[in-house]
């Protein structure tokens, strides 16, 4: 009986000390980490020109959506325009060779960062795409018995 009491004794004392020496190995020192904006603010929004070389209605890589490679004088650029939807809903079609207008904000996205729009406009059409927030704009449902 002494034995089975000293065993048990054994095994709390090293299932403690693999307890504690695993909870201070995870306690590191955290980084130093140099801070990012990480919302849209209106007031660094930029606008852009250029001549849109591609469009994908629905990305399968993060963000999720609508984008547009554009041609700018400084080099093609990735635009996320959010919802596809949106863009049908206001008759706005995009091909390779049209003239685009963007207003938006370039932000940290993953391990860089991804051209956020927030209005585009070809000729004289435009859509907003989200709010002044930076929130994405969705189309209205439609009500139950409207025409």
């Amino acid at each position: 009986m002494n034995r089975l009491i000293r065993s048990s004794f054994i095994a709390a004392w090293l299932a403690a000390a693999m307890f504690v020496s695993v909870a201070l190995g995870a306690q590191q020192k955290p980084q130093s980490v140099l801070p990012q904006r990480q919302s849209y603010d209106p007031s660094r929004e930029v606008s852009l020109q250029g001549v849109a070389l591609g469009f994908t209605e629905n990305s399968s890589t993060p963000p999720l959506g609508a984008h547009v490679s554009v041609q700018t004088s400084s080099g093609t650029l990735d635009v996320h325009l959010g919802s596809a939807k949106l863009l049908q809903a206001n008759h706005f079609t995009l091909a390779a060779g049209d003239s685009v207008r963007i207003v938006g904000e370039s932000l940290p996205f993953g391990a860089g960062s991804q051209f956020f729009a927030r209005i585009i406009q070809k000729g004289n059409q435009s859509v907003a795409l989200r709010s002044t927030r930076g929130f994405p704009l969705r189309t209205a449902a439609k009500q139950a018995g409207a025409q």
